[in-house]
């Protein structure tokens, strides 16, 4: 238990995020090509599941003797099959639903703003539910609190605040994505019921991916076959998703993938994300719990405005420099925090018994 094993769930989310960010990139592109967005989960998800069935079979079927216990498919009772569909229901399809929905109604800076505070809802949800503990007496504790508040911070700065421009343009910046990204669209007034709406979606969304984090805790405890629960939740969500379309949808057309941007968007999005992405993010839930892999979804933002920056030339803002630096910040106190916890005879303990559980199963 070196330093490697401590770094691996931290390149593991870093990984996540920089797919995640390539994705958000396409599919800005893909929307506003006309992808309809329940079938663009639908396929995505589908993909997905095509992509991890194989390997799931051929990884997780056969395992030596000692291992069997630990690292093969456990039985799929009804009880698997329902933490299964719900975790599909919450963290892939009414995850990506409300947050398009929610886009639809409000400005894209407000979707980033409730985006960034996962950490916030799954720390706060975790407390209660004695899947994270706190000692407000204890340094560890402390960090992780003011942590979670610096990183709020500063993702609220990232999307709210504007300030002067870093870097000039090459070109005029009067692009919508760039405009967007700052709050520009504004300018078309959004009434203040759609507001309230979309800002009640985005919350929604907010809560929703905070309890699949916290679900697929508890799954992993009884299900750790991670890609093949992921392969699952795959399939489920498409199916979930497709239906949702066919009752929405009349028109068939939007079927229709036209073009290689979103030929390109389902394909990454699936295979990339729903399929890798996911599999790192349940394996880190598994191995450093819920508010660790929360805590690195601020980044996403970063990563995209690094992404718009250097490919897309977007222009940097001072906002954005300084918002970027307190994420950071307390990102890294949140890992401090928990590295400490990590180490406490208590948790050592829990882990010794958790591994004892799984075994005797």
């Amino acid at each position: 238990m070196g330093w490697m094993e401590t770094l691996k769930p931290v390149l593991a989310m870093l990984a996540f995020d920089a797919l995640f960010a390539m994705m958000t990139a396409l599919l800005k592109k893909a929307l506003a090509d006309g992808l309809n967005h329940l079938v663009l989960i639908a396929l995505r998800q589908f993909v997905a599941a095509a992509f991890l069935a194989p390997i799931a079979y051929f990884k997780e079927r056969f395992c030596e003797e000692e291992q069997k216990r630990q690292n093969s498919r456990p039985r799929f009772t009804k009880e698997i099959f329902a933490y299964l569909f719900m975790s599909a229901i919450l963290g892939a399809l009414l995850v990506q639903y409300l947050f398009f929905l929610g886009l639809s109604y409000t400005t894209a800076t407000m979707a980033a703003t409730f985006s960034n505070m996962t950490p916030v809802f799954t720390f706060l949800i975790a407390v209660p539910l004695r899947s994270e503990t706190v000692d407000v007496r204890s340094k560890a504790g402390l960090a992780k609190i003011i942590g979670t508040l610096t990183s709020v911070g500063g993702t609220t700065l990232l999307s709210l605040y504007k300030g002067a421009a870093l870097r000039p343009l090459t070109h005029t910046s009067s692009s919508p994505s760039a405009h967007d990204q700052h709050g520009g669209n504004s300018s078309s007034v959004v009434s203040k019921g759609r507001w309230v709406l979309g800002s009640a979606l985005l919350l929604a969304n907010c809560v929703t991916f905070s309890l699949w984090m916290l679900l697929q805790g508890k799954l992993t405890k009884k299900y750790p076959a991670v890609v093949s629960s992921t392969a699952f939740l795959a399939l489920f969500s498409s199916l979930q998703a497709a239906a949702l379309a066919l009752t929405t949808q009349r028109r068939l057309s939007v079927w229709l993938i036209r073009g290689s941007v979103q030929i390109t968007t389902v394909i990454f999005a699936g295979v990339g994300v729903s399929g890798i992405g996911y599999v790192l993010m349940t394996w880190c839930i598994d191995k450093r719990g819920p508010v660790f892999t929360a805590s690195f979804m601020p980044l996403i933002q970063i990563m995209s405005a690094v992404i718009d920056l250097f490919i897309l030339h977007e222009q940097l803002y001072l906002g954005s420099a300084v918002g970027a630096a307190l994420v950071i910040a307390g990102l890294y106190l949140l890992l401090w925090g928990k590295s400490k916890d990590a180490t406490t005879p208590t948790a050592l303990s829990a882990k010794a018994l958790e591994q004892e559980d799984r075994r005797s199963k």
